[in-house]
């Protein structure tokens, strides 16, 4: 069978949803691979690169339609697509189904097969097809990168002969995909970077990635990620006035706002107002990743960028990934090519489009000349449920200092037993060795005590665990050997200095190198 992808007709859209790359390993499943001409051109890709990869390049749009049997785009069909369907044809793009009622209605009425690549639900197995994070991963890098075009300053801190730079503060709003892709971002390039989200159990995700996250004195029993997908879930209005007039408290300190808020089947929930906009200082940017829903700012205007009478520049574009067309239609085309893989099991050229598959009932919004969205829940849960913990019980003062009295007692005890059992083996050596072992094993003893005491206490930053090992076994040594440096054998004397010797070098030898391989991670 073809598989054909037909150049965008949305004004602005720079993807394509197959490229030379995808198309290699389409072919390898058993399909025919059809282009239209100039369909890859914005995102870097001519014709003459599909022509290379196998691909057969069709003039028209009309043409490729009539020839294919699958047909993958990127955006929606425009109702002159939708006409071009045949049926028992497939096709396969973004289609936001539940906003595009007569659109998936007219495509139905044509026998088509439609699925959404919107609709492909958050279960591990499918992440390889979640074109809708491979996207909100671009817009939320694209955001900084916006943002800092239009920041009048650094984003890290400098200190300078011409003065003192300070780090730019950037507040992230909406820890998903998009969100944590900006969080990487920015701290990244050296932002001072603050996060929130209704979710809490994010907060470990954000503060792994360097940024701060913004607590609530407020609590609310939240929905868990496994009964909204992962997506984070209507907020109460006592809540939502919290989280507002934390904004305020926050809103004149931050330099860049970037809010990804987005809820499901839902407008974008106002999360910044025009009192925000006007406390923040000016030269302040605002990026609003939720323009295309109604925007997360109350002055935000869809794929536009304005000016505050303050200095506020607020953007408010919706084609962040096209702004990167090359990546963005790599990550895509191979979402799709994933999606075939799971169409075509037996590699044959042939799909089976089964409807007992999660994932493939899930995407699917037409199928045999009937509409099956919405999809039913998936048999496996979106994320697994995290286990509740209870919260620790806070100890009185008298229960802290109890707990104190009783951690030092036992702490002693252990100490008095080791000493007891020491000075126990120690005598017992004592009786049966002669005077001149005794010497030695002194010596020994006190070596690997002092050895272990001294490498022990350097800081484990200046050292791996496996260096940590062998320099406190070298230290042993090296103090062993300086105290019977001064033995009266000449042979002792000369061992020892050799002891002394070796186990230098294996010690600065041993930090030299963990120097080496710590400023492998040191920024440049």
């Amino acid at each position: 069978m073809k598989i054909g992808t037909p150049k965008e007709s949305s004004p602005g859209e720079n993807r394509v949803a197959m490229t030379p790359a995808s198309a290699k390993d389409l072919q390898k499943l058993g399909y025919t691979c059809l282009i239209e001409t100039g369909a890859g051109i914005a995102a870097g890709f001519s014709d003459q690169a599909y022509i290379d990869a196998g691909v057969e390049v069709v003039k028209t749009g009309a043409a490729l339609f009539k020839a294919a049997d699958i047909v993958a785009k990127v955006q929606p069909p425009s109702d002159t697509e939708v006409k071009r369907l045949q049926a028992d044809q497939t096709l396969i793009s973004f289609f936001y189904p539940a906003q595009n009622a007569a659109l998936m209605e007219a495509a139905n009425k044509k026998g088509a097969t439609v699925i959404a690549m919107d609709m492909v639900p958050r279960i591990s197995r499918a992440q390889k097809m979640d074109a809708l994070s491979s996207m909100a991963n671009i817009a939320g890098y694209r955001a900084v990168i916006e943002a800092g075009n239009n920041f009048g300053r650094f984003f890290t801190g400098q200190i300078t002969a011409a003065g003192k730079v300070p780090p730019a503060k950037v507040l992230v709003v909406g820890a998903g995909v998009a969100g944590l892709a900006a969080i990487g971002t920015s701290t990244s390039l050296g932002a001072i970077t603050y996060a929130f989200d209704v979710r809490p159990e994010v907060a470990e995700q954000v503060e792994s990635m360097g940024a701060e996250f913004v607590f609530l004195d407020f609590k609310e029993e939240q929905q868990d990620g496994a009964a909204t997908g992962g997506y984070a879930a209507v907020s109460s209005p006592e809540f939502a006035a919290a989280q507002l007039a934390k904004f305020r408290e926050i809103a004149p300190d931050m330099d860049i706002v970037i809010t990804t808020a987005l809820i499901p089947g839902r407008d974008a929930p106002e999360l910044w107002t025009k009192d925000m906009v006007d406390s923040m200082k000016p030269g302040s940017v605002i990026i609003d990743l939720a323009a295309e829903r109604g925007g997360n700012c109350k002055l935000t205007v869809k794929d536009e960028k304005i000016v505050t009478e303050n200095g506020v520049t607020i953007i408010g574009y919706t084609d962040f990934p096209s702004r990167m067309a090359a990546q963005a239609s790599t990550l895509y085309a191979t979402n799709i090519r994933h999606m075939m893989t799971d169409l075509t099991p037996e590699k044959d050229g042939q799909p089976n489009h089964n409807m007992e598959d999660d994932v493939i009932r899930g995407a699917t919004a037409t199928y045999k000349g009937e509409v099956t969205f919405p999809p039913p829940k998936p048999k496996i849960a979106a994320i697994a449920a995290a286990p509740k913990k209870e919260a620790p019980k806070e100890l009185t003062a008298e229960e802290k200092r109890a707990k104190e009295v009783a951690d030092f007692k036992a702490q002693t005890k252990n100490q008095v037993t080791l000493l007891v059992v020491g000075a126990a083996l120690l005598l017992g050596v004592g009786l049966v060795a002669p005077a001149s072992f005794m010497q030695h094993f002194i010596v020994f003893v006190l070596s690997v005590f002092v050895g272990f005491q001294v490498i022990w206490n350097v800081s484990h930053s200046l050292h791996t665990p496996l260096m940590a090992v062998t320099n406190a076994i070298s230290s042993i040594i090296i103090l062993g050997a300086l105290m019977q440096i001064g033995s009266g054998s000449f042979l002792v004397i000369l061992l020892a200095a050799l002891s002394v010797f070796m186990t230098g070098i294996n010690i600065f030898g041993g930090f030299l190198v963990t120097r080496r391989m710590l400023a492998m991670f040191q920024k440049s």
